[in-house]
């Protein structure tokens, strides 16, 4: 029986690697983490969930600094913002997480932690660092990295990506912003509240494409309330770098060519699996246009070859890497045959007003092939939402011919946090009467889930057929007034 230095190693130390790493090294497996980043902690920590949201929420409060006055307070002039300040901070709030993501505290797990760029020599074998190093169990959990179109003239043209644009020197006085899904959209909205004026650039009709369209339509008007002007349904033609700025030239839906002056590009146009270098090829390992294949247990074509996280090109959240890192840990590590289930993943834009999904919205329902029933409430008869001065949004129940719930969107003050409810409810299997009959605190935004859920009963609890019976039985007079 051959003999490996590590019963598990693991290639990359964000979110999937760094699950696969603790939950093996715990339950007793000789665990190897290499990271070719100089810190672990992944692209989330470093480049996406944790400087956006730090970012997001220091331009919302500048946001109601500027708009006292709607909440009954008195007017006050504000300086304009200096972005060295903001970005100090966010740098802080990744020191601060950095601890927990330390190589520290995973030695203390038991996992030998090493840096540089891994190369696959044979099935169980990487070089590292002019090293040979085995295993009998990999996990490849690369990440990924910003997608670059092939645009005339991107070669040549300055630009940022989310890498970049949380550690800019200053705030830009304008960015163009290739792209209209979640991080573009987050980044564009941030930054006008800051204080640059942004134009969004978008190929399809519709800004968040894979939202239903009247969900994605009130994340829009709030972006335009802000400033962000947009260009939807327009094919990008070419880039020119003016030397003091830079130069968007696009076309739109009636062949129209316009030009987008800024001092810095955004390319924000979805994400590539980081493959680069591994050696996957001479493995027999090959990847499609979204990232490695993987069956349902997280395997590559190499029974004993894993893949989780963003790599595998499916669903690209920091919470669904941990949970694909836990399906791993199962089958390799327990050797449970345990298989990944997305139809109730949660994923959120967090935009304002936030936009929150679980399961499938109308428009998948209606994609493939199923016949719906939709029920929506609006945040505008939600008491606590207009305490909040948010009486904007709705919450969308979508049923199949059944009644059974197939997913939740929300569009409102702290959707994120509401679709919790939905996310326990959903998976837990719990009846929309469970949901309906609960006792909810007043007055808070998420009993708008238990009036979406009894609106469902109440047609038919107060309906004509009802009355009647109680009329027939009881003697009720019917209306005292109207």
């Amino acid at each position: 029986m051959p003999t490996f230095d590590y019963d598990m190693g693991v290639l990359g130390g964000g979110a999937a690697g760094l699950t696969v790493a603790s939950g093996s090294a715990q339950l007793g497996a000789r665990t190897l983490l290499i990271e070719k980043e100089k810190e672990l902690g992944g692209d989330c920590l470093h480049y996406g969930c944790v400087p956006s949201k730090t970012l997001i929420r220091t331009a919302t409060v500048y946001h109601l600094m500027k708009n006292a006055s709607a909440f009954g307070l008195p007017e006050s002039p504000v300086p304009p913002v200096d972005f060295r300040g903001i970005r100090d901070r966010i740098r802080s709030v990744i020191a601060e997480i950095q601890k927990h993501d330390s190589v520290e505290r995973f030695c203390g797990l038991g996992v030998r932690v090493k840096f540089g760029q891994a190369e696959f020599l044979d099935e169980h074998t990487v070089r590292l660092n002019g090293d040979r190093l085995t295993a009998r169990t990999w996990v490849i959990a690369t990440g990924s990295s910003a997608a670059v179109p092939e645009v005339e003239g991107l070669d040549k043209t300055p630009y940022i990506t989310n890498r970049e644009i949380f550690y800019l020197e200053r705030l830009p006085a304008t960015l163009a912003v290739l792209g209209a899904g979640p991080i573009a959209i987050e980044m564009a909205q941030a930054f006008a509240r800051l204080g640059t004026r942004v134009t969004v650039i978008q190929r399809s009709a519709q800004i968040l494409s894979r939202e239903d369209e009247d969900m994605a339509a009130g994340v829009m008007k709030r972006l335009e309330a802000d400033g962000v002007v947009f260009h939807l349904g327009c094919r990008l033609v070419r880039t020119n770098d003016l030397g003091s700025a830079r130069e968007v030239t696009l076309e739109n839906a009636a062949g129209k060519r316009l030009s987008v002056e800024a001092e810095q590009i955004l390319v924000a146009m979805g994400r590539s699996p980081n493959l680069q270098g591994l050696g996957l090829e001479g493995l027999g390992i090959i990847p499609d246009e979204k990232g490695l294949r993987v069956d349902r247990h997280m395997r590559t074509s190499r029974k004993h070859i894993y893949a989780a996280g963003d790599v595998t090109g499916r669903y690209q959240f920091t919470h669904a890497a941990g949970y694909e890192g836990g399906i791993v840990v199962s089958n390799a590590i327990f050797h449970l045959p345990r298989r990944a289930d997305y139809t109730f993943i949660p994923w959120c834009t967090y935009a304002d007003p936030e936009l929150a999904s679980i399961g499938m919205n109308e428009k998948a329902a209606r994609a493939a092939g199923v016949h719906v029933k939709v029920l929506v409430e609006e945040f505008h008869s939600n008491d606590r939402s207009l305490a909040e001065g948010e009486g904007t949004g709705r919450i969308k129940l979508v049923l199949d011919e059944k009644e059974k719930p197939l997913g939740v969107q929300i569009l409102g003050l702290h959707a994120g946090e509401l679709i919790s409810e939905w996310v326990a409810a959903l998976n837990g299997k719990v009846k929309l009467a469970t949901l309906a009959a609960a006792v909810h605190p007043y007055p808070t935004l998420a009993e708008i889930t238990k009036k979406v859920s009894g609106s469902l009963f109440s047609e038919k609890i107060f309906s004509d057929r009802v009355r009647k019976g109680l009329k027939l039985f009881f003697g009720f007079k019917g209306r005292a007034c109207g």
